[in-house]
């Protein structure tokens, strides 16, 4: 049986993008700084198994039941990914990408 739900991986790192030291929750999983991303989950979150590791550029911004998510695509495949808005993430760029702003 196929595992679905979250993993929680609690995992510092440095962004690849502007090089910020991010201190991980368990549910980090993009850069509060620039909001850019790593592509290393397949399909679960916290899975770790995709092979791309491509970096997840931030391209817009949608609500679900009323909790506003990021939008990435992932500059090497291509892929778009989902997460949530953490409440440390750059409010500045966040407004950059108000619905209807797609990149």
């Amino acid at each position: 049986m196929q595992r679905k739900n979250f993993i929680k991986v609690k995992e510092d790192f440095t962004c690849e993008h502007c090089g910020y030291h991010v201190i991980g929750t368990g549910y980090t999983d993009h850069c509060p700084q620039c909001l850019f991303g790593k592509h290393v989950d397949l399909v679960i979150p916290g899975d770790r198994l995709a092979a791309c590791r491509g970096l997840l550029e931030p391209i817009g911004l949608q609500t679900v039941n009323s909790k506003q998510q990021i939008i990435f695509r992932c500059q090497t495949c291509k892929q778009i990914k989902y997460c949530k808005v953490a409440p440390n993430d750059n409010q500045d760029i966040l407004v950059n990408l108000q619905p209807g702003r797609m990149r």
